[in-house]
């Protein structure tokens, strides 16, 4: 296990304050659907950061790009810039605005179907060059906005409108698929510890190469009334239960359903995508 970086420290924003970055205050997110705390803790990172001492974040230059189904939809809520592409071409997207202007800022969220099916092909790329982006994927194992089928995130046995007798797949461990494809920032939290959560997606945007944020979230519409996971509050409870912090990662077993890890699960330092691109620019220029 690699050694732990620092993690920049989250002061909470007021409402007032992460009010003043929303467009609208209303969703459409279902009643105690947790989108809605990932969209706050990448609020409360960007305007820590921003604020930091000897702080080159600059809020202008942030953009967000988000890709289809329900957490796509945070686009239209935050008052950054922003792009909202088709079903899983975020990264594609966002990799073309960072090629663009180096100095931007790029923030993908995007869902697990959206990120580890259609778009799988474009995660594995984006990590391999170590493109600075800092990806965000909203897992609640589930296609939630097109009627709660079964993604590559649905765990074996779970439940689904395509798997009404339990599904007969293994689901992907999209943290482990990240790194293996070469992200040098890795890690995963839970709705359930906001404080965490805030910490880890400031990491990765702080970070200088590609940033791979798995968010933990319940969809207790779809997922939790066809799986017979109780309330929405003893969804996050179960949460809690599961979540194992990264330092005693040893206690996870094989299924990652009943154990996983969080926090930051990799970090290295390698040079980043668009620093190599320009000094081949710079290098064909002088020739």
């Amino acid at each position: 296990m690699p050694s732990q970086p620092h993690s920049p420290k989250i002061r909470p924003r007021s409402t007032e304050e992460i009010t003043r970055h929303l467009i609208t205050p209303k969703t459409i997110w279902c009643p105690g659907c947790t989108n809605g705390v990932v969209l706050r803790a990448i609020v409360d990172a960007l305007l820590n950061l921003h604020s930091a001492p000897e702080s080159t974040l600059d809020l202008d230059k942030v953009t967000l790009v988000a890709g289809i189904g329900c957490c796509g939809r945070i686009v239209q809520y935050l008052d950054f810039s922003s792009v909202h592409t088709t079903h899983g071409r975020a990264l594609a997207v966002a990799t073309g605005a960072k090629l663009a202007d180096p100095q931007l800022h790029v923030v993908v969220v995007m869902g697990d179907g959206d990120c580890m099916a259609i778009g799988g092909n474009h995660l594995i790329h984006a990590a391999r060059r170590n493109l600075d982006l800092t990806a965000i994927v909203f897992n609640n194992s589930i296609y939630g906005m097109t009627g709660g089928q079964m993604s590559p995130t649905t765990f074996e046995g779970d439940r689904s409108t395509t798997s009404t007798y339990g599904n007969v797949e293994q689901a992907f461990d999209t943290c482990e698929l990240a790194h293996a494809a070469g992200a040098t920032y890795v890690a995963r939290g839970t709705t359930y510890n906001y404080l965490q959560l805030a910490r880890l997606i400031a990491g990765g945007i702080a970070h200088q190469g590609f940033a791979f944020i798995e968010a933990m979230v319940i969809c207790p519409t779809y997922y939790g009334r066809q799986n017979k996971a109780g309330t929405p509050a003893e969804m996050l409870l179960r949460q809690r239960e599961r979540a194992v912090p990264v330092e005693k990662s040893d206690l996870v077993g094989p299924r990652l359903k009943e154990r996983y890890p969080v926090g930051v699960l990799y970090h290295v330092e390698r040079e980043e995508y668009s620093v190599a691109y320009e000094r081949v620019i710079a290098h064909a220029q002088q020739s």
